[in-house]
């Protein structure tokens, strides 16, 4: 087989085009291919496949293509432009790139997979481009994997704010939970950025929501009640952030009972902050045993770390009337407790309870964001100087937004 011929199938290339020429240079580790067309063919408009009044050539672009045995590999060619009666000069299309790409479908392809492993620098090494070009792939992943997405509605929503570092500097991130993925993004957790995921929504599309999961965060409500209907049985405050708020009532506990006793010379809670973190069943077993001997102890952290591993039963329950009684004892414990921390979120939750109650009905987490949380923390850790928020948010949608990436390769264009 001949250099041209087996380039011709390596790079995907279709009639009406061909290779003319391949040229190797083993000093520079490349190898450069030129595609040519027959002269006697006539493009169409690629807009509406109308005849040109007429056509010429572009200058010769440069695609970068998947290496050949290490070597850098690039694809050369004049595309021509035609005239369209409707459309103007429209450059024609290629299959073996998209229009206004500096590489293959098929490096693009490579590229993106290598993206989601690494982060932009290593990508780029790996690669062998710069962090430019890398991050230009990424974002037109993103823009394209956008405008494949079908139009429709998330009916089983979460929403969260997301803290991008130190200072108040957050994003509100809404989930669909039903596909796990990152649907909207929006700056700060204000009131208005809410408003503005529900104004690009109708009112009849806004009806068709069925349930949001979100956290006791009065902005996110009041835009809530403003906008979607029948609010009152469909908002769901979110277990895993109320067991935040009891898991937070625990540690002010020890903090304080720690003080306490280290001024009678006591070191008892020393080293056990993380200890009071966990849930029963997610203890180290190398700590259960010294873990169970504290317990014994007369503390107050103690009894506040059971408080809050009785609290988490409420959410097992399969009917509202159990799960309900439930919460009526674990109140009453709580109240009765004498540990200010424990009274504030307990109070806190009863005034919340129709809308921790409806839980029952939709069985919703933002479960998802804790995945999602993960995923953002990586990264950060991988952004190696993503350069603005706006680089973020598209980081968070390559990884997070559950979209179609990839470029359509070998295609065939008129």
């Amino acid at each position: 087989m001949q250099d041209t011929e087996l380039y011709r199938h390596v790079l995907g290339i279709e009639d009406p085009w061909r290779v003319d020429r391949v040229q190797l240079s083993v000093r520079e580790e490349q190898v450069d291919v030129w595609a040519v067309h027959g002269e006697s063919i006539r493009f169409s408009c690629p807009e509406c496949g109308t005849p040109p009044d007429a056509a010429r050539h572009a200058p010769e672009r440069v695609w970068r293509h998947l290496d050949t045995c290490q070597f850098k590999t690039f694809l050369h060619a004049r595309i021509p432009r035609v005239e369209c009666p409707a459309h103007g000069v429209k450059q024609v299309r290629v299959n073996w790139a998209e229009e206004k790409s500096r590489f293959t479908a098929l490096f693009e392809r490579l590229a993106i997979m290598v993206l989601q492993e690494t982060n932009i620098e290593g990508a780029g090494r790996i690669l062998r481009i710069s962090w430019d070009e890398a991050w230009h792939i990424l974002e037109r992943a993103v823009r394209r994997g956008q405008e494949r997405k079908k139009p429709g509605i998330v009916k089983k929503m979460g929403v969260d704010e997301k803290s991008l570092g130190k200072g108040h500097n957050y994003l509100t991130l809404i989930y669909d939970l039903q596909r796990s993925t990152v649907e909207h993004i929006e700056d700060d957790r204000k009131k208005e950025s809410l408003d503005g995921y529900f104004r690009k929504m109708t009112p009849a599309q806004r009806a068709k929501i069925k349930a949001i999961a979100t956290d006791i965060w009065d902005p996110y409500l009041a835009s809530i009640r403003e906008h979607v209907p029948g609010y009152e049985e469909k908002l769901v405050f979110d277990r895993y952030h109320l067991m935040t708020h009891m898991v937070q009532a625990v540690d002010m506990v020890r903090k304080q009972e720690h003080r306490d006793l280290r001024g009678e010379g006591n070191e008892i809670l020393s080293g056990t902050k993380y200890l009071w973190l966990y849930s029963r069943e997610n203890l180290p077993v190398k700590k259960r045993k010294a873990f169970s001997a504290l317990r014994r102890k007369r503390l107050r952290t103690a009894r506040a770390w059971a408080i809050k591993e009785d609290l988490r039963r409420f959410w097992s329950y399969q009917t509202e009337t159990w799960a309900r009684k439930h919460f009526s004892g674990w109140y009453g414990w709580a109240i009765r407790s004498q540990l200010k921390p424990v009274k504030a979120v307990a109070r806190m939750f009863r005034k919340y309870l129709p809308n921790i109650m409806t839980y029952l009905r939709h069985r919703i987490t933002n479960a998802v964001s804790e995945g999602v949380n993960s995923m953002i923390q990586t990264i950060k850790k991988m952004a190696c100087g993503f350069r603005n928020r706006e680089h973020f948010k598209l980081a968070i949608f390559f990884h997070c937004g559950g979209l179609n990436l990839y470029p359509v390769t070998h295609k065939n264009v008129g």
